[in-house]
């Protein structure tokens, strides 16, 4: 029967059908183990003896010890050494759904994909159990952080840590946390039910004080915060994507009354066209468009019409069209790390493929339907680019290809490591090593910078952070899209 088919050759016969399967000219297998690895260069707090990346060690092994609370472990979002609870939760929730998505696809990969989502996960237990009606969001003051240049294993900057409560609220990191451990239990449902469990709850938990307690994070925590990670789409959309996510995790039918009764206000006919850290609308929308496309429950109607008005916007000539590429191709939306856009842009474009050839589904845009078919076109695109198939030849995925950049913003990797220094490098010192011209001494495996301008440059400038700074979150839903070309090895554009 077609249900038993894996979605991998339901998808390669589906494109077969419309001529478009050949021969793959990049690894992606590869370059899926790589952007798996370089969570584990994140890590923060005790390293497994399984550690890969070895060049790391132990660090934050304090982190929540001034308020007695255990905070230990958690990831460094990209270069510096703070630990910001609203881009690790959202970080979590797309290598979850990354794995949900496309874990069949994974190969050899799917047990490390799993330790990244746990390493995620089990700080976010943490963080959302320690202390009735409050959230732990944050480690680490970052504008004490950000005047030092020093390796994890070093920090002696203050390890303060921070909360939201019902007294100061944070709606939005409080429901992506929520959202983060929905989607960890369904990863851990089959092969740690008791975990997965642990996670459901608690999950269920977060969301009802995110709920309860309504509030911007940006407000209640502001100088620490912001600029940092502020709230700028503000707090509706995350609390419409953790009850889509509670609802996907759960059996319990009152997340799809709170999505029905919610969702107007909530941002449910809001047009949107970026999906990061801070936005989840489009997300959501693609996400509830599984619902509707599989059972065609009227009400999520509108978030199919959207997803489709998403879609739209992205593909050149589309009635709708209104994105901007750059002259190599590449999709751009901001000069500060573009490529958090365009790597969450690919895996909604994967995955709402997934879900309408699955449903028989397809996209509507004025009076031109386009194909599932135009989305894995587009999408194998924007990962070609990033791997190396641009003006500059450049992969701007650190470790892969024979060019790749080598001066990357990020203290660990800049810095020598501590088995070929293990004398302390002090807070001052370590700048010796941000202006030095040399390369990066440790290689960041599988690291994704913030890439080029919309012209196509690149400047290959540790203190371009703009350009050179990786983040977990740039990383997390390429996962997912490099799973599904890695699984799909003989399709083209």
């Amino acid at each position: 029967m077609i249900q038993k088919l894996s979605y991998s050759l339901l998808f390669c016969v589906f494109l077969l059908l419309n001529h478009h399967c050949a021969t793959a000219t990049l690894n992606y297998a590869d370059a899926l183990e790589k952007s798996i690895l370089f969570f584990e260069a994140q890590r923060s707090g005790q390293l497994p003896p399984n550690q890969r990346v070895t060049w790391r060690g132990n660090s934050g092994l304090s982190d929540g010890s001034s308020n007695q609370v255990d905070l230990v472990g958690g990831y460094y979002d990209a270069g510096d050494n703070v630990k910001f609870g609203l881009p690790m939760a959202f970080t979590t929730t797309m290598l979850a759904w990354s794995v949900i998505e496309f874990g069949n696809m994974m190969s050899g990969q799917l047990d490390n994909a799993r330790a990244a989502v746990r390493w995620g996960s089990d700080y976010l237990l943490k963080a959302a159990t320690a202390t009735p009606d409050s959230l732990y969001v944050q480690v680490a003051d970052p504008n004490q952080d950000h005047r030092c240049w020093e390796r994890p294993e070093d920090m002696d900057t203050p390890r303060n840590v921070y909360r939201v409560t019902a007294q100061n609220p944070g709606s939005d990191v409080a429901a992506e946390t929520a959202a983060a451990l929905a989607a960890a239990s369904i990863v851990f449902k089959d092969s740690d039910s008791a975990y997965s469990a642990k996670l459901l709850q608690a999950a269920t938990k977060v969301f009802d004080f995110a709920n309860r307690y309504r509030g911007s994070y940006s407000d209640s925590l502001n100088s620490v915060v912001c600029p940092f990670y502020c709230s700028y789409s503000g707090y509706h959309d995350e609390l419409l994507w953790g009850a889509s996510w509670l609802h996907h995790a759960s059996e319990n039918t009152s997340y799809m009354s709170y999505i029905q009764s919610n969702g107007h206000t909530l941002g449910a006919e809001d047009d949107d066209y970026s999906f990061s850290w801070d936005d989840k609308r489009v997300g959501t929308k693609v996400l509830l468009s599984k619902e509707f496309l599989q059972n065609r429950i009227d009400a999520l109607q509108v978030y199919k019409v959207h997803s489709d008005n998403y879609i739209c916007s992205l593909v050149p000539g589309s009635n709708g069209f209104q994105s901007h590429y750059t002259p190599g191709g590449l999709l751009f939306k901001g000069s500060d790390s573009n490529l958090q856009y365009v790597t969450s842009t690919t895996f909604l474009l994967l995955t709402y493929a997934k879900y309408l050839t699955t449903n028989g589904g397809s996209i509507s845009c004025g009076s031109t339907t386009v194909p599932a078919k135009d989305l894995i076109s587009l999408a194998k695109k924007q990962v070609d680019y990033i791997l190396g198939q641009n003006p500059a030849g450049t992969s701007y995925m650190v470790g892969f290809g024979n060019q790749y950049p080598l001066h990357v913003h990020h203290r660990g990797s800049s810095l020598p490591a501590l088995r070929d220094h293990p004398g302390r490098i002090s807070c001052n010192d370590g700048f010796q090593y941000l202006y030095s011209g040399s390369p990066n001494p440790n290689l960041l495996v599988g690291a994704i910078v913030g890439g080029p301008d919309s012209g196509d440059g690149f400047s290959d400038d540790r203190n371009n952070h703009r350009q050179t700074e990786p983040a977990t979150y740039i990383n997390a839903p390429f996962v997912g899209a490099l799973a599904f070309f890695a699984g799909n090895p003989n399709i083209w554009h």
